[in-house]
């Protein structure tokens, strides 16, 4: 539509200075009170097609239908006010012809020839004579060949011009059709995994629970309440399976099959302290470099999902790099960044190329990858993004942008309201 918008407008400047040429320089008369209607109201349509256009940009193929219908009965007025078939401008219905086969549906662009042509008939039968001299032979020194000349010309270069544009955002539309596509596979594969997850935290309750009485069971036993080394074994399975229970819940109140709220209000310096914490004391990392520089805290909402994207990029990173592991957080105006580094082998540059895909992983064992594609998809739900690149001191870093609006409290309390 707004192609056609502005056809309309270069249609109206070439008229209007179309007629001051030939009234003018070539002394032919002309109605020229008829033809300044005509052009007034093609001026009107475009005016309200514009404001229109602007309230709402999704236009139907009958709305596109009728903007040509207007177009074609603009020029057939003006070709019957100046000469009809004798006017070599009467080729410019080829133009709208065109652009309907284009834009249209295969009924509207057929309606639009049949239309057309017969204006064209109609036109050659009725029509205001346009007094042209009979030089038709003189080539070039011709009026009507001038203007046929010129007519082939203009034709040719607005249906290249606005042809390219219009199969330019056909493309753009086909790019996007493809993404959402993309996306919708994605997120279904989420899903997939998602109940996947939600039944093996389901079966693993019992074991998990089973393991737990059996450990209670043995720091009674004599055999081992008198061997303090046997005890400090004990104490430390029941803090891993402490922590198994934990993720099983953390699963299931994910899922929305626990009790409880899986969102909680904090501020942001507050949960990554307390996230750094937990993850410093729960991991076998040799040395965990954390770095809060935000200056001005704030109020905020975080779940249990957003918690697992951090831990996730950092375990990658713990796993990459045992040794070092560091996690920076600043706030960039209205954006949280994290930036997780290692000093472990970085990535390689096919993998740069696909950060987020399923199963895109160099570890060489099943189900690899789902991790980043885990956290990719998390911070895609919340407007944010991840970037990945290889440190040139070595190792990989991991830049997580999170806008503020998606988890400050502020915006939380005015969607419920």
């Amino acid at each position: 539509m707004l192609r056609l918008i502005q056809l309309r407008w270069i249609a109206v400047i070439g008229q209007i200075g179309t007629i001051v040429v030939v009234m003018f320089c070539f002394d032919i008369a002309l109605p020229l009170p008829q033809m300044l209607m005509v052009l007034a109201c093609l001026i009107a349509f475009n005016i309200g097609s514009h404001l229109r256009w602007h309230e709402r940009t999704e236009v139907s193929n009958n709305e596109l239908f009728l903007a040509l219908l207007v177009d074609v009965g603009g020029l057939t007025a003006q070709l019957y006010l100046s000469g009809g078939t004798a006017n070599p401008f009467a080729f410019l219905f080829l133009l709208q012809v065109i652009l309907s086969a284009v834009l249209l549906e295969a009924w509207s662009t057929w309606t639009i020839v049949a239309i057309t042509s017969a204006c064209l008939a109609g036109l050659s039968l009725f029509a205001v004579p346009l007094h042209l001299p009979a030089d038709h032979g003189n080539g070039l020194t011709s009026l009507y060949v001038d203007g046929m000349l010129l007519c082939f010309a203009m034709i040719a270069a607005l249906l290249v011009f606005f042809v390219t544009r219009i199969n330019l955002n056909l493309r753009v539309g086909d790019a996007q059709l493809a993404d959402l596509r993309q996306r919708a596979a994605e997120e279904d594969h989420i899903v997939r995994m998602g109940l996947l997850a939600s039944g093996a935290a389901h079966e693993l309750g019992t074991p998990l629970a089973t393991l737990s009485v059996i450990l209670g069971d043995w720091r009674r036993m004599p055999e081992f309440s008198t061997n303090q080394e046997l005890l400090e074994e004990i104490s430390e399975m029941q803090t891993q399976l402490q922590r198994c229970k934990s993720i099983v819940s953390g699963i299931l109140l994910s899922a929305g099959e626990a009790r409880g709220e899986s969102s909680a209000k904090t501020t942001i310096s507050t949960f990554l302290n307390d996230l750094a914490k937990e993850w410093g004391a729960t991991r076998p990392v040799v040395s965990f470099a954390y770095e809060n520089q935000i200056e001005q805290d704030m109020p905020v909402v975080f779940d249990s999902a957003l918690k697992q994207m951090i831990c996730n990029v950092l375990d990658n990173a713990l796993e990459a790099s045992p040794q070092w592991v560091s996690l920076q957080a600043s706030r960039q105006w209205d954006a949280l960044i994290l930036q997780v580094s290692d000093t472990g082998p970085g990535f390689v540059p096919a993998m740069l190329n696909q950060i987020g895909k399923p199963y895109q992983s160099t570890k060489g064992h099943p189900g690899s990858g789902l991790g980043l594609f885990f956290v990719v998809n998390v911070a895609r739900k919340l407007g944010g993004v991840v970037s990945a690149r290889n440190r040139s001191e070595g190792g990989a870093e991991v830049r997580l942008t999170l806008p503020l609006a998606a988890i400050s409290l502020e915006e939380e309390i005015d969607d419920v309201s």
